[in-house]
């Protein structure tokens, strides 16, 4: 079966103190279905679009073997647009605009044959969707989810359902804190636990990312970037290397996990270093494997 991915598609405008792009592919489901499509194939996608949504953009990602049979194109609408401006601290960044457009009634419907998806990933869309995609789906064996401070702030009795029905929970350390109200990221992660998620994910941008799960911790090394030119979607690019390796091989042991999350730091650190999804477009097996490698030299002594 396919590797399921739902959440937003849209285009971005981009400023960051080395360049801006305008009209540039973006979304959560762009970035998860691209990285993952260098493990696995195929990668359903689930989202919706106007029909301003170029052909150009299509292509690529039916090139990547990207599935698109549950990609609406709305005619006379327009795509969710997003526009910002990051400072020179890169994890610094001011939202300019929010154009929710065809976004703003998406949804989610999953085609027959994806409902038995097993693994499915729920992008960074408010948990209300999230629990429309989990009630489609027939055989959810291994679920990871996305989500952001906004929902956290202002849904979170949804995303409390949520978290109780999936595996995986990848988040950032500041809304780690927020969703648990505790400075203390061990700490954090337990309460985090006990919601539900058998594993937890905490982002830590340069600072690497942290797994929790099976009573183990593993702390993996960020890559050190001598070029980040655009940090849009690396946690996305992230959450589908990470799961795009895990579907290739089914092997669910807390030991692949870790495999697993450095292979998600390699797709992360490709997509920082271009625009857009550009870093993620043109990569081949032995960067990706050469880049692995070195992740693991970071982290030996």
């Amino acid at each position: 079966m396919s590797l399921l991915v739902v959440g937003s598609i849209g285009l971005d405008d981009i400023e960051t103190p080395f360049d801006s792009v305008k009209n540039a592919l973006g979304g959560s489901t762009t970035y998860i279905s691209l990285a993952a499509s260098y493990f696995t194939a195929p990668v359903s996608i689930v989202g919706v679009v106007g029909d301003d949504f170029e052909q150009r953009h299509v292509r690529m990602l039916e090139n990547h073997n990207i599935d698109l049979e549950g990609l609406q194109i709305v005619e006379g609408a327009k795509t969710f647009r997003y526009g910002c401006k990051y400072h020179y601290d890169l994890n610094v960044r001011d939202s300019l605009f929010t154009h929710l457009n065809v976004f703003e009634h998406f949804n989610p419907v999953i085609p027959e044959q994806k409902r038995k998806s097993s693994f499915v990933i729920l992008g960074n869309i408010s948990p209300a969707l999230q629990l429309k995609v989990l009630d489609q789906l027939t055989n959810p064996k291994f679920v990871v989810c996305d989500t952001m401070n906004f929902w956290i702030e202002g849904a979170k009795d949804d995303l409390l359902k949520v978290l109780k029905r999936v595996d995986v929970l990848i988040i950032n350390d500041s809304e780690a804190r927020l969703l648990t109200q505790q400075p203390n990221l061990i700490k954090a992660a337990k309460i985090i636990s006990e919601m539900g998620p058998k594993y937890l994910i905490i982002k830590k941008g340069e600072h690497g990312a942290l797994l929790f799960g099976d009573d183990s911790i593993f702390s993996a090394p960020a890559y050190p970037m001598e070029d980040i030119n655009d940090p849009t979607g690396a946690g996305d690019a992230f959450a589908g290397g990470f799961t795009g390796y895990l579907h290739k091989n089914r092997d669910l042991s807390f030991d692949n996990l870790k495999r697993a999350v450095i292979y998600g730091s390699v797709m992360a650190s490709f997509c920082v270093e271009k625009f857009s999804t550009k870093g993620l477009e043109d990569l081949s097996y032995l960067e990706i494997q050469n880049r692995f490698f070195e992740f693991k030299e970071l982290s030996s002594f």
